[in-house]
């Protein structure tokens, strides 16, 4: 078995990644059961599962991905980029959203890092 170490921006990356996606999911889920709104919920869930998928690409073994590593890590800063500009765009101003776009920015750092090092 070939396992490999991460190293602390991975890890960082791994974390922040998975924290903005459960805000994103938890947030849908407010949208939808609190104020029934299922533009919302659906926005919210897509942008966390996007994170998911693309932590999951990023890191495991997923056979189209593993072939372009420096690719995936460049879909994943233009995803999260683009997800904190449509926060600045149409946003609500909450201490979680700035809290989360803080998440966000250290997260494309992180992965800009990373994409410079491979």
């Amino acid at each position: 078995m070939n396992t490999k170490k991460l190293d602390p921006p991975q890890i960082g990356i791994i974390v922040l990644a998975a924290a903005t996606a459960i805000i994103h999911i938890l947030l849908s889920i407010v949208a939808y059961t609190r104020f029934n709104d299922s533009t919302t919920f659906i926005m919210f869930l897509l942008n966390g599962l996007g994170y998911l998928t693309l932590l999951a690409a990023t890191f495991l073994p997923v056979p189209i991905a593993k072939d372009y590593p420096k690719l995936v890590r460049w879909v994943f800063i233009g995803f999260t980029a683009i997800t904190v500009l449509g926060w600045v765009a149409i946003g609500n101003r909450s201490a979680l959203a700035y809290a989360d776009k803080v998440i966000e920015v250290v997260l494309i750092a992180l992965l800009w890092l990373e994409a410079r090092k491979a």
